[in-house]
């Protein structure tokens, strides 16, 4: 069996915190997936076996039977999949999640909680009995847009936060972060401490993660690679500062990230999961 992958964009104004919602239900193309952190945050709603994630090569691995809640994270994550996988989701944007957790983002940074643990056993377990006993992905999705529309709240220092990142994203990470404090009209210390509140991480965290994703998007992995070009192109000092990022980000230097890419581009062409999570086997 293969996956089946269903996915939309939420209305208005989920639209400006969620990337999309996802339905997932298949066989993993291999039992553990390496995420490399990108500028985003992840909601998982479990509705089969439970999976497990590795935050990080010194962090023992964890099962999550609910699901889980991942802000953005700064290191690579390992997912390990049962044999068959069903779940709902959201991809947010990196702001996306705090309108809907009780604590501040920075608390969860790197550290993937159960979704239970943000919003508490009775709620999650009443939402996947509604989820598990539904006509098909279309309506899980949109059950899980009224969940998410029925929990949204205001929350102090989202427009700050947003129109920053926006502007980060806009540029690739390719903007000096004094100026966005000057822009904003705050002090460059009162950005950070709502970038760590709301996203996890500090404006320069979040534009260092911007720049390595645009960078890494650009690599086509089936033709001939330039590195110095490519370094340079996405405004790395030397191909040595971008070798460093890419190990920092990844686990893995360039050209081995680009042989695991040809590798699971070569047994699974056309996945619906191909694009940045990388085989871990």
């Amino acid at each position: 069996m293969g996956v089946e992958y269903v996915s939309r964009v939420p209305r208005p104004p989920l639209d400006g915190l969620i990337d999309d919602l996802y339905y997932l239900e298949g066989a993993p193309p291999y039992a553990r997936l390496t995420l490399p952190p990108s500028p985003s945050a992840l909601l998982i709603v479990n509705l089969g076996a439970p999976f497990r994630i590795r935050a990080g090569i010194d962090i023992e691995t964890a099962e999550y039977a609910d699901g889980c809640v991942v802000t953005m994270p700064t290191r690579a994550f390992e997912f390990g999949y049962p044999p068959e996988t069903r779940s709902v989701g959201v991809h947010f944007k990196p702001w996306g999640p705090a309108p809907f957790l009780p604590m501040p983002a920075a608390e969860l940074c790197d550290r993937p909680v159960t979704v239970e643990q943000v919003w508490g056993r009775p709620a999650i377990a009443e939402l996947r009995d509604r989820l598990a006993t539904a006509a098909g992905p279309d309506e899980m999705l949109t059950l899980l847009e009224e969940e998410l529309m029925r929990r949204l709240c205001e929350t102090a220092g989202l427009g700050l936060v947003r129109h920053t990142s926006s502007v980060i994203a806009a540029t690739s990470g390719a903007v000096a972060i004094g100026d966005l404090s000057v822009a904003a009209g705050v002090s460059s210390t009162h950005l950070a401490q709502r970038f760590k509140e709301l996203i996890g991480v500090t404006p320069k965290r979040l534009a260092r993660t911007y720049r390595f994703t645009a960078t890494v998007f650009a690599i086509d992995p089936a033709g001939p690679i330039d590195w110095g070009d490519l370094a340079g192109g996405a405004g790395y000092f030397d191909q040595a500062h971008f070798g460093h990022e890419f190990r920092a980000f990844t686990g893995l230097t360039p050209t081995r990230y680009v042989e695991v890419r040809r590798r699971f581009l070569r047994e699974h062409p056309g996945h619906a999961l191909d694009g940045w999570p990388l085989p871990a086997d």
